[in-house]
């Protein structure tokens, strides 16, 4: 086989590999757990109660690809789906007026930042891991650290009630967001423009991109798509729960990293973010089906992120070379 031919075959199969070892890890719990694991009901839960961590991988690979971190994310969603209870379920305001002012909460959270950032030059790490705590403090001041139930069924029916296939309208609005971001990213200026901010910044502004706008956008951008992952999760939940972001948090930076070496290998992508989720989220329930500890779930995602990291970084010098 030609040297051209195998290298073509090699990047073909790095594209794919995640998918590959998704289907090789169904395929073990369905003979570790026979007539159970491999259900159209049990599926169809995963990729509902899954929907908000992917709406949260979706909103890092913005900035990530752009060259910062918003770890705020988490605290965003959480801060959107507590919104929306304290406003619908404790004050009756009608849902229709709520959403737009949680998502509006959002942005307002990725100006925040967008601001310290971009324009005052701090670290988007530390930036971004003071909006966490001030969000989470906020939040349990509105709700006194306790979960708000009896959200409006308007907004249920919506989210989770609603099905196509036997598959909550969650998972489709993921994929719907999925599409979004992809045609943006690879037929779209802006979203070589992100691209070019993300790989070098002075290049870039060598280039005449106003970098700075570049990256106040992803941030604002990451802030949206977090406050909508609360609106998603306040649908699916019914309720507000005010630690909930932060349990998405650390599964969605896995899964941006994880979806970096796939379907677009060296580069975050969204496909590749939201097969990662479902792959995680496949592989902690079976184990949690096994019978496997609570903790482990910690030790599977925090192996996962530091393997997705690594394995990523080697993934996207490579793209780095290969454009140079």
């Amino acid at each position: 086989m030609p040297l051209w031919n195998k290298q073509k075959l090699g990047r073909r199969i790095e594209r794919f590999a995640l998918v590959g070892v998704w289907l090789l890890t169904i395929a073990f719990f369905s003979f570790a757990l026979p007539g159970i694991f491999l259900s159209w009901t049990n599926f169809s839960i995963l990729f509902a109660t899954q929907a908000p961590g992917a709406v949260l991988a979706l909103a890092l690979i913005i900035p990530l690809t752009a060259g910062d971190y918003d770890l705020s994310v988490g605290a965003n969603l959480t801060l959107s789906a507590v919104t929306i209870g304290v406003l619908n379920a404790v004050y009756q305001i009608p849902i229709g007026f709520v959403i737009p002012i949680a998502l509006l909460a959002g942005v307002l959270v990725g100006l925040v930042n967008s601001f310290f950032i971009v324009y005052v030059r701090i670290p988007s790490l530390v930036v971004t891991l003071g909006t966490t705590s001030i969000i989470t403090g906020l939040v349990q001041w509105m709700t006194n650290s306790s979960t708000i139930g009896g959200i409006s069924p308007i907004l249920i029916n919506l989210v989770s009630r609603g099905r196509l296939f036997g598959i909550s309208y969650a998972f489709y609005y993921v994929i719907l967001l999925a599409i979004i971001i992809w045609l943006i990213f690879e037929f779209t200026p802006l979203g070589r423009r992100i691209l070019f901010v993300g790989r070098s910044r002075e290049v870039a502004r060598l280039s005449g991109i106003d970098v700075g706008r570049v990256r106040v956008g992803c941030l604002i951008s990451s802030g949206f798509l977090a406050a909508l992952g609360g609106v998603v999760y306040a649908g699916l939940l019914g309720a507000a729960d005010p630690f909930s972001g932060l349990n998405y948090l650390l599964p969605a930076f896995a899964a941006a990293y994880l979806g970096a070496t796939s379907i677009i290998p060296g580069r975050f992508n969204p496909w590749g973010a939201v097969i990662a989720v479902y792959f995680l989220a496949t592989g902690i329930t079976g184990l949690t089906m096994l019978g496997i500890p609570l903790w482990v779930t910690s030790v599977f995602n925090g192996a996962a992120l530091v393997l997705a990291v690594t394995v990523s970084q080697f993934a996207r010098g490579r793209e780095e070379t290969d454009i140079g």
